[in-house]
């Protein structure tokens, strides 16, 4: 899927469109989930409800982050605001996390206090239960398909936290599927397992939202592939001889790229500053998450140690 550059306007609009989306999901299944639940007695099916509600304030933070991300550059913020969407992402994951951490403690809760005994549901509340759960897991793993593929679009790291929302959703639901269905066949104590089983999920979601974020606000590096490709893309420019050194880092869901290459330490200024445009031009036009890139022109010198680096590379 083609990705867009973070400051059109059109990526605002894909991330709100997707986020109402959310919201009307969330509200009416947060509703079906609280009343299966009450009919079922069954906590994995309320814990994965109070973590659908969640959401909810979930998906305002993604859409403040990337409203604010997608501001233009001014005068207080030269390099732009992409880093708005980090701070949401990072916010998104806290959430994940205590959300999974309270759901994992009323599981333990409720079996070291033996309350799972007490949860035995009727024929008829456990059977529409289970039919809430099997529309929930349907439903929300249609949206984390949906929202991946707008923050995949996008390069949202916002959107992709939120689509991890809706996974984790399928994944506790799926658990208190077999919570459910445990208790109904006279095994009440997979309701509780069911609820430890969701803490786990959403912890490890949780860990992988934070981390993304944190190595984009730390200006981590692009990768090895990433940098090879951009070596071989300047290399292929007429005038360059060779490519001294790359280096990248991460700007929020964009990244800036530093370049030096060797050209003929015979030209003039006006040539050497031709074969850096063209560089500049062909890396910003191949790689759209460029936010910029800095050419610098070094004269091209044939000594021992770059013959051996260039053998070697």
């Amino acid at each position: 899927m083609e990705k867009i550059k973070l400051d059109d306007r059109s990526n605002i609009k894909i991330a709100n469109r997707v986020s109402i989306l959310t919201i009307i999901v969330n509200l009416v299944f947060t509703a079906l989930q609280i009343a299966a639940g009450i009919l079922a007695n069954s906590t994995a099916m309320i814990s994965s409800a109070i973590h659908t509600l969640s959401d909810l304030l979930t998906t305002f933070i993604v859409i403040a982050g990337v409203n604010a991300a997608g501001q233009k550059s001014d005068s207080k913020h030269q390099y732009g605001h992409e880093r708005f969407e980090c701070v949401a992402s990072i916010l998104l994951a806290l959430i994940l996390g205590f959300t999974g951490a309270w759901i994992g403690w009323s599981g333990i809760s409720g079996i070291t206090s033996g309350d799972y005994l007490n949860k035995i549901p009727g024929l008829t509340g456990g059977s529409l239960a289970l039919a809430v759960a099997v529309a929930t897991i349907a439903v929300k793993e249609w949206m984390y398909w949906y929202t991946r593929a707008a923050a995949k679009k996008t390069n949202s790291g916002a959107l992709m936290a939120d689509a991890w929302h809706h996974r984790t959703d399928a994944m506790g639901t799926m658990g208190a599927f077999i919570g459910i269905l445990g208790a109904m066949l006279g095994f009440p104590i997979l309701d509780s397992i069911a609820s430890i089983a969701i803490c786990l999920f959403i912890i490890k979601a949780a860990y992988d939202v934070f981390m993304d974020a944190i190595n984009k606000m730390v200006d981590k590096s692009c990768d090895e592939e990433t940098h090879k490709e951009l070596k071989e893309l300047a290399v292929a420019i007429i005038g360059v001889i060779a490519v001294d050194d790359i280096r990248t880092r991460l700007f929020g869901s964009r990244m800036f790229v530093d370049i030096e290459i060797a050209a003929d330490k015979d030209l003039t200024l006006t040539q050497a500053h031709k074969i850096a445009e063209n560089v500049h031009d062909a890396i910003e036009n191949r790689f759209p998450l460029v936010k910029h890139c800095m050419v610098h022109v070094n004269p091209y010198i044939e000594d021992a140690k770059r013959s051996v680096a260039e053998r070697g590379a």
